[in-house]
């Protein structure tokens, strides 16, 4: 029997929100790409909430726009509830977030990659990874898949969300797979263990849906979309047009806490039955009565899940507790008596491989040719899968074409934060991004997004005519505010200077200056920002400098920590382990001391 072999550049498997976005990157820079998952009919799909964005989140949004990506434009398509977060705080914190018509936004995704040119979408189960042996160094050749047939390429990127070896669990009651109705992958993760990777395991967890017709909104809070919605894309404009949908808020109580504690000896992160880490940030409702037994309630936010169903998201309640004790839950809960359970609440185990086993620009260091991004890489979350995603599709692409990898940096993007953190430092929980994670978080501002990226992904390849224009006319118009603030006078002070203060807006400037209503809003927010926080973003932009100073300070790949006498063992281990690429990045592995540092850099020094 003949095998059917198939031949491309770059080969993605899974859809999700990584798969999508890498798949589609590698392909707009002009590879020949294949995109792999087992269902069709889930490209794109939301596993858990129905939700895009949020604090630290929107701001990645934005970036894998900037970059030309697909999630802002979906969820703008397909959102029903806009808000921007943070809003009384300062720029730097404001972070868009939107309510997700779910099955729209997962057929939007899908369409869009359909339509992608160099892109070929396929339903198949991968079972395995082709390696071959080269001068000493094992490197991907493809995958093979059900069906006695092979893919073939010279770079691989795995994006299996939660589907590796997947175990989900209501009560005590346990079933294989990765997602509810769905099953599991085995094949990858043998083949990971064959080729040397250390594996591990995390949990992670999704609440009950309820029927909407059950539910009793009077006893319930009101929670709206913003007046004047802002979109997540910069190509999007105006989403006046969007008829939203409003969210509710309701709250536990003592006597759901006392039935939760009744029968904790029954949940499987209690019983035992489960023991992998799971997310800090996102508790299951277990989780918050034990960790903050003296809290009376918590609040549950009820999010629709799309225009065409009933079903309801309960933010806030997620649990494996058997399904009895979800029945009763509900019950105790104001608003949510009569509430009808369409989907119970279960708790996900799997595998996903420690993330310092990645060079920064998601290729694995033991394996030429294969990327990994998202969830294996031990993240949690769409947004910080999308990054990822686009990052490891970009990258694949440009080493099938011989050219040097790009990351984004600290100072450049939240993305570049994000996979940071991940090949350096590791983590021993489901990692998720927060605005305090940057250390130069007034630089990357969620408005700012595409001045930060959009010139450097038109230098990559990743973005088309339209987006190109649209920034290079968003840039004149910020050039065009500028001149007019600067060459104007208010009181007998300079206009740049009299925006300063804290009483004066673009409106008042607008009354005094002729010219600046002209000025689009996306333009005058830029001029607005640049001018009131000069100050902060000039001593920030010091900081950078200094971060880039010890970033120029390079360390080759083949470098011998094991030659240092004089340095620490454990300085020695992690450093070894991770690899870094420069000092920058060596003083941010836990454990490597300023001492260790100055050994390496004098080592570095005599070598020249």
């Amino acid at each position: 029997m003949t095998k059917s072999s198939y031949f491309y550049d770059v080969i993605v498997i899974g859809a999700g929100h990584a798969g999508t976005e890498a798949a589609a990157a590698a392909a707009r820079v002009g590879a020949k790409t294949a995109l792999l998952t087992t269902n069709l009919d889930t490209v794109g799909q939301m596993s858990c909430n129905p939700a895009i964005g949020g604090v630290a989140k929107g701001q990645i949004v934005r970036e894998v726009d900037a970059l030309g990506g697909l999630m802002g434009l979906a969820i703008d398509a397909t959102g029903i509830q806009f808000r921007l977060l943070n809003c009384r705080k300062g720029p730097a914190m404001h972070s868009p977030r939107a309510q997700a018509d779910k099955k729209a936004y997962q057929n939007h995704i899908k369409c869009q990659i359909e339509q992608q040119a160099n892109l070929h979408l396929r339903q198949e189960t991968v079972v395995d990874l082709i390696t071959e042996t080269v001068d000493g160094k094992t490197r991907v050749a493809g995958i093979s898949v059900v069906g006695d047939a092979e893919y073939r390429a010279p770079t691989v990127i795995l994006t299996t969300g939660t589907f590796l070896k997947a175990i989900m669990h209501t009560g005590d009651a346990k079933t294989s797979g990765g997602r509810a109705g769905e099953g599991t992958t085995t094949g990858i993760s043998g083949a990971l263990n064959r080729l040397g990777f250390e594996v591990q395991r995390f949990k992670t967890g999704t609440p009950p849906r309820l029927n909407s017709r059950s539910i009793d909104y009077s006893k319930l809070e009101l929670q709206p979309g913003d007046d004047n919605p802002q979109p997540f894309s910069y190509l999007t404009g105006s989403l006046d047009h969007c008829d939203q949908l409003p969210c509710h808020i309701a709250y536990t109580n003592d006597a759901v806490h006392e039935l939760i504690r009744a029968n904790l000896d029954r949940a499987p992160m209690y019983s035992g039955q489960i023991n992998s880490r799971g997310p800090r940030y996102c508790p299951s409702i277990e989780d918050k009565v034990v960790r903050f037994a003296d809290k009376d309630s918590h609040q549950l936010f009820l999010e629709p899940e799309g225009r065409q169903t009933e079903e309801v998201y309960v933010n806030g309640i997620s649990t494996s507790l058997p399904r009895d004790v979800q029945d009763q839950m509900f019950r105790m809960i104001k608003g949510l008596e009569n509430a009808q359970i369409m989907r119970y609440g279960y708790a996900v185990e799997y595998d996903f491989c420690p993330p310092t086993q990645l060079w920064p620009h998601l290729e694995s260091k033991a394996v030429e040719g294969l990327f990994l991004a998202g969830q294996i890489n031990g993240t949690t979350g769409y947004e910080e899968a999308a990054g990822q995603g686009l990052i490891a599709g970009l990258n694949a692409a440009r080493k099938v074409a011989s050219k040097t990898p790009w990351v984004p940096t600290r100072d450049q993007a939240y993305i570049g934060v994000l996979v940071d953190d991940l090949v350096t430092a590791g983590t021993d929980e489901p990692y998720r991004m927060f605005t305090s994670r940057a250390e130069y978080r007034l630089l990357l501002r969620q408005d700012n997004a595409d001045r930060r990226l959009t010139a450097v992904a038109d230098e990559l390849g990743l973005i088309d005519a339209a987006r190109r224009d649209r920034f290079a006319n968003k840039l004149s118009q910020i050039d065009r505010g500028m001149e007019l603030l600067k060459s104007s006078r208010v009181d007998n002070t300079p206009g740049d200077v009299y925006l300063r203060r804290p009483e004066v807006d673009w409106n008042v400037m607008s009354s005094h200056v002729e010219g600046l209503r002209e000025i689009n809003e996306d333009a005058a927010t830029q001029c607005l920002y640049d001018i009131k926080y000069e100050g902060y973003i000039t001593r920030q932009k010091m900081e950078v400098e200094k971060h880039l100073r010890l970033a120029s300070k390079q360390i080759p790949q083949a470098f011998s920590y094991d030659a240092i006498g004089p340095l620490r063992q454990e300085a020695r281990e992690k450093l070894n382990r991770v690899r870094p690429q420069n000092l920058d990045q060596a003083k941010r592995i836990s454990g490597v001391t300023p001492a260790d540092l100055a050994l390496v850099l004098a080592h570095l020094e005599r070598k020249r």
